[in-house]
């Protein structure tokens, strides 16, 4: 478990060491399994898939098995450092209450969305007339477990409206690099595959 994507690369720049985190829709707990042997966090994390959660387990990561929407509300306020929410917002039934959620459970909240304004997703459904399949962007149409796709700057207008604070924005590419973008990000909502937002409650 020491070879991280480039989401969660960054991610894992963004947390302080001997942190307590959260992380949300963790999968197999790779990025937790890398932050306890890299970073001695207090890490926990919360996946619905039920063989994801014992994958977790057999490499000594506390995961449980939960329904984000059901079991957030019960978390008390502030009681992590920080929580993450990794290419998994657009899969969720209410993006709107999760990221409240995440910013009252965290003093900070890490958030990566795949962006589906990325030059080549428009340029997919540009020329081919269909629905973009790339590496970030996976899944056919009908298949996919994405139900709320965004792009980069659909969500920075989502946290103004939310009024929660972005600390830091950063945009990832297909080859792993990253760059810092401000305001709405129109370049980086154009190039960028990802994005990765720091967040806290305002």
């Amino acid at each position: 478990m020491s070879i991280l994507r480039p989401d969660h690369a960054v991610i894992a720049s963004l947390i302080n060491p001997n942190a307590r985190v959260l992380d949300v829709g963790c999968g197999n707990g790779a990025l937790l399994g890398w932050l306890r042997d890299h970073k001695q966090v207090d890490g926990r994390g919360i996946e619905i898939d039920q063989q994801q959660v014992h994958q977790a387990i057999a490499h000594g990561i506390p995961v449980i098995q939960g329904d984000v929407a059901n079991d957030l509300p019960h978390y008390p306020d502030q009681s992590y450092d920080y929580v993450i929410l990794s290419q998994a917002l657009q899969a969720m039934a209410d993006p709107v209450s999760v990221l409240n959620q995440l910013v009252r459970i965290g003093k900070q909240a890490i958030v990566s969305v795949p962006n589906f304004g990325h030059w080549k997703n428009r340029l997919q459904v540009a020329l081919l007339g269909k629905m973009p399949v790339t590496r970030t962007l996976s899944y056919q149409w009908y298949d996919t477990p994405n139900i709320h796709f965004c792009t980069i700057s659909d969500f920075v207008v989502l946290a103004e409206q939310l009024r929660i604070t972005i600390e830091d924005r950063i945009v990832v590419d297909e080859a792993g690099h990253k760059g810092k973008f401000s305001g709405r990000g129109r370049w980086a909502n154009l190039f960028g595959q990802q994005g990765v937002f720091l967040l806290r409650k305002a």
